[in-house]
């Protein structure tokens, strides 16, 4: 029986090219896993009306970590216009089935380095290595949405909210709501995540993004909270910036960052920002961490203007996949990878279109499985440790922020096989 079974979610579009090239690359690392398929995706809820099965939350369920590639998603209107014909007009609504997935299992910590890998021609500056901690479950994501306004709700609002009364009297279909949802308990644990990696990364500062000056009760309640947990790591500095601030000062002086934390929203926001200066969305990686399971993906959409040509970058694809080594404990994996990773970009002979070159997804990830030397090879080309893996001592930060507890039947396993954790 192989060692790990990970959920392969390939999803819509470019999705499905570039898990291709990551299943390339852990093919040549030899990972001893099995890659059960799981449907997720346009397709099933134009035919089926869920975009995450049931059979998938299954497979989910009995896995021992995921990787996915990319959606589609599109505006209620238009979600329900594609559906097959049988199910319109039965009151299904489109949700994004990640949201849903870190909802259902609880992936609390939205993990997402960006790292300027040395002679990486987009590169903004040298040196950059940031690491975002994004809490994945609540804020504006939460899906407690209305459109129209339902009566009951705008009597509510009307009657304990005064700037509500800006639009009293509007008609039900003339406007929505959105509500955005923290809780204490929320708010610390991504807190407490953060500061527990930059301890352990020997990391000297973390970053707290809010807009607390404006969105007074959850962002204040944010920031309150991340404050107190910033009590408990006297050794790591602690300073804040309200979201729109941080945009331009993460631009002006990058190296005055190292790990930021922040609600939904923002992280999302900032992590594409900091994407960005490292090459753009073909090098975001993203890993989504609970207690017991953890999907990785890259941090870009389906692009379904370029499905099937083959054509872009999976570099973020496969520094997700090194992150899930990271986390299964399979440090020297991934850090093999990652190095193999850095070589081929550093060299340079081998890019994509994004990086000014004419290769294919599968030729960088060919090139990419052509440089992984053997296990304890000497590194070649120097990268920055954020994120790094501890091996099979540990799995990295995070598993060693979330995975507190695992599966019974993976206890089992790692007795046989006398792993040491």
């Amino acid at each position: 029986m192989a060692q790990y079974a990970i959920a392969w979610l390939p999803g819509d579009g470019i999705g499905r090219e570039v898990m291709e090239a990551a299943r390339l690359v852990l093919d040549a690392l030899h990972l001893d896993a099995t890659y059960p398929h799981g449907d997720i995706g346009w397709e099933f809820w134009c035919s089926e009306g869920d975009a995450l099965p049931k059979r998938t939350i299954e497979l989910l369920g009995s896995s021992h970590a995921a990787m996915f590639g990319a959606i589609t998603s599109k505006p209620v209107k238009a979600a329900e216009a594609e559906l097959a014909p049988s199910l319109r007009g039965t009151g299904l609504v489109y949700r994004s089935p990640i949201v849903r997935m870190r909802q259902l299992f609880d992936l609390y910590i939205c993990l997402r380095p960006t790292k300027a890998y040395p002679g990486n021609p987009l590169n903004f500056k040298e040196g950059i290595d940031l690491v975002v901690f994004r809490e994945n479950t609540e804020d504006l994501y939460a899906g407690v949405e209305f459109a129209p306004v339902p009566a009951a709700l705008a009597d509510v609002l009307g009657s304990l909210s005064k700037p509500f009364g800006a639009f009293k009297g509007l008609s039900p279909e003339d406007y929505a709501v959105s509500c955005k949802i923290n809780t204490r308990k929320g708010s610390a644990r991504i807190a407490r995540a953060a500061f527990e990696f930059a301890r352990e990364h020997k990391r000297k500062r973390v970053t707290i993004v809010h807009k607390a000056n404006v969105v007074r009760a959850t962002d204040g309640l944010f920031l309150e909270e991340a404050k107190q947990v910033a009590r408990e790591f006297p050794d790591i500095q602690m300073d804040e910036a309200n979201v729109d601030a941080i945009c331009m000062w993460l631009l002006k002086n990058p190296f005055n960052y190292d790990v930021l934390v922040a609600p939904n929203l923002y992280g999302d926001i900032i992590s594409d920002l900091c994407a960005q200066m490292v090459g753009g969305l073909g090098f975001g990686c993203s890993g989504n961490i609970g207690t017991k399971l953890a999907v990785f993906e890259p941090t870009h959409g389906s692009a379904p203007k370029y499905a099937g040509q083959y054509k872009v970058n999976p570099i973020a694809t496969i520094l997700a996949a090194k992150m899930m080594l990271d986390w299964l404990g399979e440090g020297e994996k991934g850090r093999r990878l990652e190095q193999a990773t850095a070589t081929v970009i550093n060299e340079g002979k081998v890019r994509t279109y994004d990086m000014g070159g004419s290769a294919t997804t599968m030729q960088m990830a060919e090139a990419i499985a052509g440089k992984l030397g053997a296990p304890g090879s000497a590194p070649v080309v120097r990268v920055a440790t954020a994120g790094k893996g501890r091996g099979k001592k540990g799995g990295g930060a995070a598993k060693r922020l979330a995975r507190k507890a695992k599966p019974a039947r993976v206890k089992a396993k790692a007795k046989k096989r006398s792993r040491t954790k």
